[in-house]
This record gives structure tokens, C-alpha cells and sequence, in this order.
């Protein structure tokens, strides 16, 4: 594969598409991972639809994620993520890309689990931290070392998103590049279609 902005074959679509199947696709991994540009790109590629869990948790309380974290705290903020994704994750298919925390959380990481396919886009910290620190929007790192948080949550998160059906490493290349990276890993992925 060479870096140069192509579009993705449509064959190669095709095949992820009917390995897919009625399946949702859920993007997991920490802030800063690509799930949400690389989600709504797979999509794209895939036709079918995109949704952004925190996008859904924030339309439907009105509220920020940073702004519902301040006000409820992180527990009660899992408890509205695991209904919003139980009711994302109802039909298919679609792809879904969650909240750095949703895979942690034990509730979700059940729903997760049963509602489709899961694509892990890890990645190493210093690609990570050059893509979170220039906003100040993740109530996570709002510390003292955000930098050493992120570390922290990396070594906590990492066995938990190991979980995962596929894994995909996301790193400093064009976004196309990784979508195709994705739709190969679906297309090869040997995970029978439960529904």
C-alpha cells in the first residue's frame, strides 16, 4: 500500500461489507485513536450509516460530555453512555464509534459485545498525546501531568481493548489508509455473523 489519497476499491468495500453482514462495526480505543474520523469514513466507504456515541450522549441530555461529567460525576456518565449505546447498538447495521470509557465500563463492554464487530484503533502514546493536547475538551486530563494520565490510562485500558474482534494500528498516515486498513481486517475477519 503507498500513501497516495486514493479512494477505496469497491471490491474491497463489497467483501467487508458482506462479512459484516447485518452487523454493527464499533470503533473502541482511547481519545485521540481516530474513532470518530475513521468511523465516519468506514462508513462512508461501507454505506451505511455513522453515529457518534458521544455525540448521541450529548444530544440527548443536552448537556457536553465535559459538562456532564462536572455536574453527575464519571459513574452516573457510564450509566447514561450504557443506554444510550444499548440503544444504538439495537439494529444494524451501522458503525458506532464509543467513548474512550465505553469498552471499560463492564455494562457496555456486554452490549458492545453483542451488538456487533469491534475494531480497536490502537495507538502509541506520543501519536495519541500530539492529537489530544491541543484541546482542552477530555475531562480525563484535566490534571496536574495530562500527558502522564494519558500514559496511565493506556496501561489500564490497553488488556481491556485487547478484547477486541479486530485490531487496527492507528498511527501518522492519511485517514484513507486507515479506513482501508479496517475494511481488509473486516473482510478478512473470521468471526461467523451471530444475528
Amino acid at each position: 500500500m503507498n500513501d497516495v489519497t486514493e479512494p477505496v476499491s469497491a471490491t474491497l468495500a463489497e467483501r467487508a461489507k458482506l462479512a459484516l453482514g447485518k452487523r454493527n462495526l464499533i470503533f473502541i480505543g482511547l481519545m485521540g485513536a481516530g474513532k470518530s474520523a475513521i468511523g465516519r469514513m468506514t462508513a462512508q466507504a461501507l454505506g451505511i450509516p455513522f453515529v457518534d456515541s458521544d455525540h448521541e450522549i450529548e444530544r440527548v441530555s443536552r448537556m457536553t460530555i465535559s459538562e456532564l461529567f462536572a455536574a453527575y460525576g464519571e459513574e452516573e456518565f457510564r450509566a447514561l453512555e450504557a443506554r444510550v449505546l444499548k440503544r444504538l447498538l439495537r439494529s444494524g447495521p451501522r458503525v458506532v464509534s464509543t467513548g474512550g470509557g465505553a469498552y471499560i465500563n463492564e455494562r457496555s463492554r456486554r452490549q458492545i459485545k453483542r451488538g456487533g464487530l469491534t475494531v480497536w484503533l490502537n495507538a502509541e502514546l506520543d501519536v495519541l498525546w500530539e492529537r489530544v493536547n491541543k484541546r482542552d475538551t477530555r475531562p480525563l486530563l484535566k490534571t496536574e501531568n495530562p500527558k502522564q494520565t494519558l500514559e496511565n490510562l493506556m496501561r489500564a485500558r490497553y488488556p481491556i481493548y485487547a478484547e477486541a474482534d479486530l485490531v487496527v494500528l492507528s498511527r501518522d498516515v492519511k485517514k484513507e489508509r486507515m479506513v482501508e486498513e479496517v475494511l481488509v481486517a473486516i473482510a478478512d475477519c473470521k468471526k461467523a455473523e451471530t444475528l
